[in-house]
């Protein structure tokens, strides 16, 4: 295989985690943080699980960003924006605990320095749901540091969320990829793997294995993150 760029998922990947499990930590912060401001932690709670189900709907007329926040304008009105600084000093405070609920994989680490050392780039193909802020903090949470990554997807830089084939022709566009040239590295068979459908190589990350179709695993390369590592160092 003659590849030049790795892609790889962030949760369930590189930053191990029950992904139930981090969505309900994270929902149930956001929505204690909001209750200073006057709003009712279950009707926000709400509101952001709405939005986003429209993100991940997103056909790519306007950035998820854009998506997610005219839905919380449908649920709060206009008022909404002026408190648009309540998401932010919550990524910076409260969604740090959140950390606690994600496990911690020392070899990440070592997958990312071989691929560095062999000249490849480095993509953080992350379902852009988030921030980048908060993705930035999710990256650090992996032991890893943002300048690993050349591209990272976030919801400011993104029309499209996973499995929507857009969301990795989007990242093959503004980083002038060839998807033959790319392997993807992901847990989620629906989400990941799907990128082979562009004529990438996949490999799925079987420690936080998620399958919700039960799909057959064995037409992929599969494996745990020491099989993930050998698999990368034959490469080329």
């Amino acid at each position: 295989m003659n590849i030049k760029t790795i892609l790889f998922d962030l949760d369930g990947t590189l930053l191990p985690m029950d992904q139930d499990t981090f969505a309900k930590a994270y929902i149930d912060g956001l929505g204690k943080a909001s209750v200073p401001y006057g709003y009712d932690p279950k009707l926000m709670m709400n509101a952001i699980l709405v939005g986003t189900v429209a993100m991940v709907k997103n056909i790519g007329k306007k950035t998820n960003e854009e998506v997610f926040w005219a839905t919380l304008v449908d649920s709060f009105g206009e008022s909404i924006m002026k408190d648009y600084h309540m998401y932010d000093e919550f990524y910076q405070t409260d969604f740090q605990k959140v950390k606690d609920v994600c496990g911690f994989e020392l070899r990440a680490r070592e997958v990312i320095d071989i691929v560095k050392n062999k000249g490849l780039r480095i993509v953080l193909a992350t379902n852009p749901l988030f921030p980048s802020v908060a993705t930035e903090s999710r990256i650090r949470w992996a032991g890893l540091n943002v300048d690993d990554f050349e591209y990272f997807t976030s919801y400011e830089n993104s029309h499209y969320c996973k499995p929507n084939l857009d969301y990795y022709r989007e990242i093959i566009s503004k980083l002038k990829l060839d998807p033959k040239e790319c392997l993807m590295v992901g847990n989620d068979v629906s989400e990941d793997m799907i990128a082979s459908k562009l004529g990438m190589k996949v490999f799925l990350l079987t420690n936080c294995l998620i399958n919700k179709k039960d799909e057959d695993i064995s037409v992929y390369p599969h494996g745990n993150i020491d099989e993930l590592i050998e698999y990368i160092k034959f490469l080329n």
